[in-house]
C-alpha cells in the first residue's frame, strides 16, 4: 500500500476525563473541628494529582477534561463565608479557577442555602454549572445554571482532525426538592434522573457531540429502574448515547473490584479523598471521532502502598486568607460544658452530644410557643448524629472535650446548615418514626455471636433519637421500613414499651416535636414526618440554637434532666460486633465493662468492640 498514512494510524488519541465529587468544602488538608493539619483529605492534595495526570496526557498529545460532580460548596467551615454576610468569591470557585475546571455539575447540597444564594455563588464560577433535570415552574424564575454544555478539545496527537466535541450533562436526585422544600417547593421541579439523562444525552448527540459525559450525582441503587430513584447509577449505565459516568452522592470509591459495573464509571469518594480518571481511546476515521475503548481508575491522596500526596502549594496559598478567616471565626468563645460530648457510641449507648442538641432544640421551641395552644402539647425533641465514622473514616466523629467551648465545638456538634423546625404528630406516627430510625440495625438472631449490629449501608444521619419519651429497641425483629421508607414488614415491631411520663403512648395521642429542617421536610425518607403539620417558627439555624443554649442565652430545658430515652431489649447469650474511632478508647469507661470487650483496630483504622446485648 502506498500513500500518506493517516494521523489516526500513526498515533492513538485519547481524552482523559479527570473528576472530583462531594468535596463538601474540604478544600485544604485541615480538620477544622479539631484544628489539626495534615489530614489525608482535601482538594489541595487532589490538585497535585490533577497536575500530574494532566501533564502526562498533554505530554502524549492528548486532551483532558476536568469536571466536578457537585456538593462542593458546603460541609466544612471553610465553605461557610457565605453564611456570614461575606460577598467575596467562594473559595471553591477560587480553587476551580486555579485548577482549570471545564464544567461542574450540581448536587442536592448545593441548594441548601436557596436559589438566590446559589446564584450568588455561581456568578464567580470559572466554568459552566449544569443541572439537566431541574426546571423552573415559578413564573419569571431564572435558574443560575444550564441544562447541559458542550466543550471542544483539540487533540494535538491528531493534528489534522477537528476538535473533539464533548457533551456534558448532569443529574441529581428528585428528592432534592423535598430535602430543601423551604427553598425549592413550588419554585422548581426535578425530573427523574434516568429519563432526563436519556433526553439530554440524545440532544447532545443531535448537536454533534462525539463524546457524552454524564455527571450523575447519585449512588448505585437497584438494577431495575423505578421512577424518581434517589440512587440510579445502575439504570443510568444502561442508557445509550453516554460514554462515561462520574457518580457521587453516596461517597463510595468506584471503580471497586467488589462492585462490577457495565460502563466506565468513577465515584471519587468524598472530601477530596480521590481523583477519578476515565481514559477514552479515540479514533479519527476521516469523517468523525469514534470511541474505541475506555478505562476507569481511581487515584487516592493517601495510597496504602506509598506516601501521602503533597498539597499543591499554589492552591494552598490562594486559599490561605479564607482558611485564616474560617479559623478565626471558629475560635470565638461560646461557653463551657462539664462533660465530653462525642458520637463514638451513638448507635449503642447514650450520646450526650445528641442529648445537648435535643435539649437546645426543645428550649428554643418552648420559648417560641409559650402562650400558644401548642404549649399544651407534650414537647419532644429529635436529634441524629452527623459524624459517625462509616465511609467517612475512623476520625469522623463528634469529639468535644469537657471545658471551654468555642464555635469550633458548636460546629462539630452541628456540621450541617439545618434550621429549627417543630411538627405536631400522633402516637402512631411517632411509633413509625422510631421504627424507621431503628432500621439502622441489622436483624440479630438470638444466641448468635459476632454479627454486625449496625447496617453501614444505611445512612447514620437517619438514626433519630427522640428525647422526652422512653422505648426499647428489639433487634431480633426485622426492620419495618427499608432505607427508602417503604413499608416492607408490616407486622414487624422493633419498638417496644413506648412511653411518655411513664404511661404507654396511645395511637391518637398528640405531641409537639422539635427537629431539624432536613427531617421535617421528610429528609431520609421519613414520610410520616414530611406530612405532619408544622408550626410557624422564625428562621434560625440549629447551630445558633446550640450556641445560645451553651452560652446560657436560652433557658436550661427540662429534657436535659431526662433519662436516656432508649435501650436495647435484652437478648440472652447474644454478642454483636461494632466499629468506632480509635479515639473512643479515652471514653471506654462510659460503657458497661461486664458486657463489653475491646478488639484490635482493623485494616481501615476502626476500633472493634464486642457487646453483649
Amino acid at each position: 500500500m502506498t500513500g500518506r498514512q493517516s494521523p489516526s494510524q500513526s498515533q492513538p488519541a485519547r481524552l482523559r476525563v479527570m473528576a472530583t465529587t462531594d468535596l463538601h468544602a474540604h478544600l485544604v488538608a485541615h480538620d477544622y473541628y479539631s484544628d489539626s493539619s495534615g489530614i489525608p483529605l482535601g482538594l489541595t492534595r487532589v490538585a497535585t494529582l490533577v497536575k500530574t495526570a494532566r501533564a502526562k496526557a498533554q505530554e502524549d498529545g492528548n486532551a483532558t477534561l476536568l469536571v466536578d460532580n457537585g456538593d462542593g460548596f458546603q460541609g466544612a467551615p471553610l465553605g461557610e463565608n457565605i453564611l456570614h454576610g461575606q460577598e467575596a468569591r467562594h473559595p471553591l470557585m477560587t480553587a476551580f479557577s486555579i485548577m482549570g475546571y471545564d464544567a461542574m455539575g450540581l448536587g442536592n447540597h448545593d441548594f441548601n442555602y436557596g436559589l438566590p444564594t446559589l446564584a450568588r455563588l455561581l456568578k464567580d464560577a470559572p466554568c459552566p454549572a449544569i443541572c439537566s433535570n431541574m426546571s423552573a415552574i415559578e413564573p419569571g424564575l431564572e435558574l443560575p445554571f444550564v441544562s447541559s454544555t458542550i466543550v471542544d478539545k483539540t487533540i494535538p496527537a491528531v493534528p489534522d482532525a477537528p476538535p473533539l466535541r464533548i457533551g456534558i450533562l448532569s443529574v441529581l436526585p428528585p428528592q432534592t426538592v423535598i430535602w430543601d422544600a423551604y427553598f425549592l417547593e413550588g419554585r422548581v421541579v426535578v425530573q427523574d434522573m434516568v429519563n432526563a439523562a436519556k433526553d439530554a444525552a440524545r440532544a447532545l448527540r443531535d448537536q454533534g457531540c462525539d463524546v457524552v459525559v454524564a455527571l450523575a450525582h447519585t449512588g448505585l441503587g437497584d438494577q431495575d429502574a423505578v421512577l424518581n430513584m434517589e440512587n440510579a447509577l445502575y439504570p443510568l449505565m444502561a442508557l445509550p448515547d453516554i460514554d462515561a459516568y462520574v457518580a457521587g452522592h453516596t461517597h463510595l470509591a468506584l471503580p471497586d473490584p467488589q462492585t462490577p459495573t457495565t460502563s466506565p464509571v468513577v465515584m471519587p469518594g468524598a472530601f477530596g479523598s480521590h481523583l477519578g480518571l476515565i481514559d477514552i481511546a479515540l479514533h479519527w476515521d476521516g469523517t468523525g471521532w469514534q470511541v474505541q475503548n475506555t478505562k476507569a481508575t481511581l487515584q487516592s491522596v493517601a495510597p496504602s502502598d506509598s506516601a501521602m500526596v503533597a498539597e499543591d502549594a499554589q492552591l494552598k496559598a490562594a486559599l490561605h486568607d479564607d482558611h485564616i478567616e474560617a479559623c478565626g471565626r471558629l475560635n470565638q468563645p461560646v461557653g463551657r460544658v462539664d462533660a465530653p460530648l462525642h458520637s463514638f457510641f451513638t448507635f449503642f449507648s447514650h450520646d450526650r452530644s445528641l442529648a445537648l442538641t435535643a435539649s437546645a432544640q426543645a428550649a428554643a421551641v418552648r420559648a417560641y410557643v409559650a402562650g400558644t395552644p401548642a404549649a399544651d402539647l407534650p414537647l419532644l425533641s429529635a436529634a441524629a448524629p452527623s459524624k459517625f465514622g462509616a465511609r467517612a473514616g475512623p476520625s469522623f466523629y463528634t469529639d468535644v472535650p469537657a471545658g471551654p467551648v468555642t464555635m469550633r465545638h458548636v460546629t462539630d456538634l452541628q456540621i450541617f446548615p439545618n434550621q429549627l423546625r417543630a411538627v405536631e404528630i400522633t402516637g402512631i406516627e411517632l411509633l413509625d418514626w422510631l421504627e424507621m430510625s431503628a432500621g439502622i440495625f441489622n436483624r440479630i438472631t438470638p444466641g448468635s455471636q459476632d454479627a454486625a449490629l449496625v447496617d453501614e449501608a444505611r445512612a447514620g444521619h437517619n438514626y433519630d433519637v427522640i428525647f422526652g419519651i422512653e422505648y426499647d429497641i428489639d433487634v431480633t425483629q426485622p426492620a419495618r421500613f427499608n432505607a427508602v421508607g417503604t413499608l416492607v414488614n408490616p407486622t414487624a415491631k422493633r419498638i417496644r414499651n413506648l412511653r411518655w411520663n411513664g404511661d404507654l403512648i396511645r395511637p391518637d395521642q398528640r405531641f409537639l416535636v422539635a427537629l431539624s429542617s432536613y427531617r421535617a421536610s421528610g429528609g431520609g425518607h421519613f414520610n410520616m414526618v414530611r406530612y405532619a403539620p408544622q408550626l410557624s417558627l422564625p428562621q434560625v439555624r440549629l447551630r445558633d440554637v446550640v450556641r445560645d443554649y451553651i452560652s446560657g442565652q436560652l433557658m436550661r430545658d427540662p429534657l436535659e434532666e431526662a433519662p436516656s430515652p432508649w435501650r436495647f431489649a435484652p437478648i440472652g447469650d447474644t454478642q454483636v460486633l461494632l466499629r468506632t474511632g480509635p479515639a473512643a478508647s479515652a471514653h471506654i469507661a462510659e460503657l458497661p465493662a461486664d458486657r463489653l470487650s475491646l478488639l484490635p483496630v482493623d485494616t481501615n483504622g476502626f476500633l472493634g468492640l464486642r457487646l453483649q446485648l
